[in-house]
Order: structure tokens, then C-alpha cells, then sequence
């Protein structure tokens, strides 16, 4: 009795739940049967009749369905089948082809169920100027370069998301500015009738008039001559993806690229390339693994995220560099709307002896220590370990009236969250001259702000302290465009 009791309430929270679904097969048809049933049986299996979908508009049903737990012809206890709408509510969102989503029993005939999926989809096609600092952070950018205009780049963005309504994405962009850039990419998440394998493939060359030819002091040093181009690259790559489970997926590619740099940067410094070279041509191959369980992939509260790469570029003098490293992280809740979160990397390449071209390790892209915006720290091996603990202060929607009427008005999405965090890393450099941060133990934190909005859209607000004794205010932004 009390098994059949629990399953009962259970079965009543996803009513409740559950709401979009139609009052009149759920109140009426519903809970009586099964109410009865589950008196009379304990508990009773139930079976998947039928799965629809509703709401997409341009994403193929397939696509839907793949990211669904669950299939026609299979059976569950309750308890375990609201588990289910839940983990297929969470995958779909985390596809970031949707505004919501709502999972629910739609209609009960006996101890059969139709589950119904209902989507509201975004908006996928993004042509749009843009105007971007080089610098690898805001605030490098403001401070140190004075907010140059000279070190923008600026031009026209494509970003087509789901194209063609099989979760692929077309990507294009033409820059002017500091950098002259052309590239054009292609992802498609799936290519066969299994829906496993996916294909990536894309082109960029570029070339600038300024060069990061050095590290000193933990600071890069640029070098500008005149109006000369003094870097040219060109790149080109292909990839296959293979995802059997829905959250873990492989992915093994090859590239080729070409780097010339002009005279003046093997006179400033040899080691820029390999024997004072001013030209590497390369082939590469790489493989990785993600791994991610996580409620929500963008801006995640809960769950873990992994992810791993080896990569081997060159075969010769000019270039031999294996590049191994891993990501991983960890979110748990341990108190309403707080969530402790942490988030480890690291790294090794071989042999030790590099070019300084290949010797980026921290400060470089979104592999950072917070506190250390201002500075990289170049080497061959290390890692770090952030922790964080959230809460979110406030969560609400702002309501755009519909330009035309009888429209559904729309709402921006605002999350605001505060947070404390630390610090901890460390890299190994065999020739750090006269940096300073390499080869010893870096500590950090602060506190700040983090505000998610549309799109995905997320600016982070910190107030860090290093152990040099620095402290300042930190800006960073993330988005899909």
C-alpha cells in the first residue's frame, strides 16, 4: 500500500508538473485509472504507446528524438519514467535550439502512455556587423592598449544556426581592421541514418600588421612595422564526430597549416620558430572526447563536464609538438540556488623543448586564472584548479510587447548570481628567462557577479586579488555570436 501510495503522489506531481498538457486527458482519464491500477497491481510498468511532438517549426523530429531517453515500445515504472521526462527536458535544452521545453504524459489508456514533447525554438540565423578587441581580454584591452581602435577587428559575422533544421550550423566571417580574416565552417552533428557519425569541416586565412613575437616579464610583447603585413596563416581542416550515447561524443580530424612571419621576427627573437625560421608548414591530426551531464550546458548548476584532447602537429624540425590535455568539472547544489562549483585543466606537451610559438599555456583564450588577466604564463606543462561558490540573487523576465497583435509577447530572461571563488596553478617552463610566474605555485580570488541573459549571453563582473599583491575589476563576456 505504501509503494502504491507513493507511485500515486508521484504520478500527481507530473500533472501538476507537467501543466501544458491538455486538462482533459490528464484529470478526467487519467488518474482514476491509474490510481485504480496502481491500488490494485502495486506497481505497474508503463508503457511508451507513442512519443509527438510539437512546436518545431523548422528542427526535424529526428533530431528531437535523438536527444530523448526514452523510445515507443519501451515500458518503465513511474518513478523512473518522470526521471526520464526530466533528462529529456535537460538534453534538449542543452542542444540551445530551444527556448523551453516541456516533457509530459499527454494521454493514459490503461497502463499506456503518450508522451508529449513541446518546443518553442529559437531564432537561428545571425547576420550581424561586429566589432571585436584582438586583446585576449576586455580589460587588457581598456587598460593596457588604452582601448585603441587600432587593435579592433571589425567586419560582417555569419552564425546560421541549425540550418537546416538537423542541429548543423553554418559559420562565415569577413574582418577588416587589425586583422584581415576570411573563414567559413560547417558542423553537422550527423551524417548518417544511425545518427552517430557528424562531419566538421571549414577554411580560414588571415594576416595582420602587428606580432606577439615575445613574452617578457609575463607580459606579451608586439612588434608593428610600418604598414607590412608581418603574419600570414591559412588553415584548413576536416573532422568526424561519433556520438553512440547522447552525452559523450568522439571526434578524430586532420588539418593542415601554413604560418609566415616576416624578417624581422627571427632577427628579434630565433626561437620564434624552430632554427630562425620565418615559415612552418604543418599537417595535424587530433582526437577528443566530451563528456557532459550537466542541467544546463551554457550556464550549468549541477552535474559534470569532461573533456579531453591529444593533438600531434608536425613530423619534422620545423614542427613536432604532442599536445596533450584535459578538462573537467563539477557542479553541486548545497543549499536552494547555491551551488558549489570546480573546475580543473591541465596540460603537457612533448618534447619539452618548444618554440616559443608553441609555448601558450595560461592566459590564453578561456584557459585563464582569474587575477591574472593582465599577465600569460607561457610553458610545457601545468594546470589549475578554480573553485566557486554560487548563489543566484535574482531571476526574472522583462516583457517585450508583440510589434503586431494577436503575436505572443516575448519576455529577455534575466539571471543575476553572486559568487566567491579561488585559485590555484602552477606551470613548468624550462627556459623562463624573465617571467616570473612560471615554476612557482599562483594563487587567487575574489568575488563577483554573473549575469545570464538571452542567447546565452553571460557577462561576469570580478573583483580578483593575486598574490603579487594586485587586485582589480574584471570584465568577461560570453555568447554564441
Amino acid at each position: 500500500m505504501q509503494h502504491s501510495l507513493k507511485y500515486y503522489l508521484l504520478f500527481l506531481l507530473a500533472v501538476i508538473c507537467h501543466r501544458y498538457a491538455p486538462a482533459q486527458n490528464l484529470a478526467d482519464s487519467v488518474a482514476a485509472p491509474i490510481k485504480d491500477t496502481i491500488v490494485q497491481q502495486g506497481t505497474v510498468p508503463i508503457y511508451i504507446s507513442a512519443i509527438e511532438i510539437s512546436g518545431n517549426r523548422k528542427t526535424k523530429p529526428f533530431i528531437i528524438l535523438r536527444e530523448i531517453p526514452v523510445r515507443t515500445g519501451e515500458t518503465y515504472p513511474l518513478s523512473v519514467l518522470l526521471e526520464k521526462f526530466e533528462d529529456a527536458r535537460r538534453q534538449l535544452m542543452n542542444t540551445t535550439l530551444f527556448h523551453t521545453v516541456v516533457v509530459a504524459a499527454q494521454k493514459f489508456e490503461g497502463n499506456k502512455v503518450t508522451i508529449s514533447v513541446t518546443v518553442k525554438e529559437r531564432w537561428y540565423l545571425f547576420p550581424v556587423p561586429f566589432l571585436k578587441p584582438v586583446d585576449r581580454n576586455l580589460n587588457q584591452w581598456l587598460v593596457e592598449q588604452k582601448a585603441s581602435l587600432n587593435r579592433v577587428n571589425f567586419g560582417l559575422r555569419l552564425k546560421y544556426y541549425n540550418a537546416t533544421g538537423r542541429s548543423d550550423k553554418l559559420s562565415a566571417l569577413v574582418g577588416l581592421g587589425y586583422t584581415r580574416q576570411f573563414s567559413i565552417s560547417y558542423d553537422r552533428l550527423y551524417i548518417d541514418k544511425r545518427f552517430k557519425w557528424g562531419l566538421n569541416v571549414g577554411f580560414n586565412t588571415g594576416k595582420n600588421k602587428e606580432v606577439n613575437y615575445n613574452t617578457e616579464k609575463d607580459k606579451q610583447v608586439f612588434i608593428k612595422v610600418n604598414d607590412l603585413f608581418l603574419n600570414n596563416y591559412t588553415n584548413a581542416f576536416l573532422q568526424l564526430t561519433y556520438r553512440r550515447k547522447i552525452k559523450t561524443r568522439h571526434s578524430i580530424g586532420f588539418a593542415w597549416s601554413s604560418q609566415q612571419v616576416g624578417d624581422t621576427i627571427p632577427i628579434l627573437n630565433p626561437e620564434y620558430f624552430n632554427a630562425g625560421k620565418k615559415t612552418v608548414r604543418y599537417p595535424e591530426l587530433f582526437y577528443g572526447l566530451t563528456y557532459f551531464d550537466l542541467d544546463y550546458i551554457p550556464y550549468p548548476t549541477r552535474g559534470y563536464a569532461l573533456s579531453a584532447a591529444v593533438e600531434k602537429k608536425g613530423v619534422s624540425r620545423d614542427m613536432n609538438l604532442t599536445n596533450i590535455s584535459v578538462k573537467a568539472a563539477g557542479f553541486w547544489h548545497v543549499m536552494p540556488k547555491t551551488f558549489f562549483g570546480l573546475n580543473l585543466y591541465g596540460g603537457i606537451k612533448f618534447p619539452f623543448k618548444q618554440p616559443y610559438f608553441n609555448r601558450r599555456f595560461l592566459g590564453y583564450g578561456d584557459t585563464y586564472m582569474q587575477g591574472y588577466e593582465y599577465y600569460v604564463t607561457d610553458g610545457v606543462a601545468g594546470g589549475y584548479i578554480k573553485a566557486s561558490l554560487t548563489h543566484e540573487l535574482l531571476n526574472f523576465r522583462i516583457r517585450i510587447p508583440p510589434l503586431k497583435k494577436g503575436k505572443e509577447a516575448e519576455h529577455i530572461p534575466i539571471r543575476i548570481f553572486g559568487k566567491i571563488f579561488g585559485n590555484t596553478g602552477y606551470v613548468h617552463n624550462p627556459e623562463p628567462g624573465d617571467n616570473f610566474l612560471s615554476n612557482k605555485m599562483l594563487y587567487s580570488g575574489g568575488i563577483g557577479l554573473d549575469f545570464l541573459t538571452f542567447y546565452d549571453i553571460t557577462f561576469k563582473l570580478e573583483w580578483s586579488f593575486n598574490q603579487l599583491g594586485q587586485n582589480g575589476i574584471f570584465v568577461h563576456r560570453k555568447s554564441l555570436f
